[in-house]
């Protein structure tokens, strides 16, 4: 494979995930919400009582970028803050019966936009493309933590 073939990978999929948001953005605007909460939400429901300092580093946002998103749920009655019984500098996150509520109903919508998106794409290049992408993002990860004068090598 040539090298403008791996730079055309790289640049297709750099596109690709831009386009993904922004469709993804726009089905969640037709539901009144955004794409970032719904990965709060997500997130909560699969590890409730993280920390809000855990789950900016599990979503890789600024803390500060967190708070404002975090607040708008808290308004909206969908997660709530406690105290943190062992650190009383620390919330932990839970969602309410109404966050449950909607992000079990997002549960449908995430399923229409994988039907969509994937529609007419064979199962063998879902499981192929899949297991390239996890490689891809592990060398990722790898080349990140390594530094700059040796990932160029």
């Amino acid at each position: 494979m040539s090298m403008d073939d791996r730079r055309q990978l790289i640049a297709q999929l750099v596109e690709s995930s831009r386009i993904l948001r922004n469709y993804i953005d726009h089905r969640a605007k037709q539901r009144g919400t955004t794409r970032a909460q719904w990965v709060v939400l997500f997130r909560l429901r699969a590890q409730e009582g993280l920390s809000q300092v855990d789950l900016a580093e599990v979503l890789e946002l600024q803390p500060i970028s967190l708070v404002r998103l975090l607040d708008r749920l808290v308004e909206q009655g969908l997660l709530e803050r406690r105290h943190d019984p062992r650190d009383r500098r620390a919330n932990r996150l839970y969602l309410t019966e109404a966050g449950r509520t909607l992000v079990d109903e997002f549960d449908v919508v995430r399923d229409g936009i994988v039907a969509d998106v994937l529609h007419d794409i064979p199962d063998a290049a879902v499981a192929t493309s899949l297991a390239t992408l996890r490689a891809l993002k592990e060398r990722i990860k790898l080349l990140s933590e390594t530094k700059p004068d040796v990932a160029a090598k």
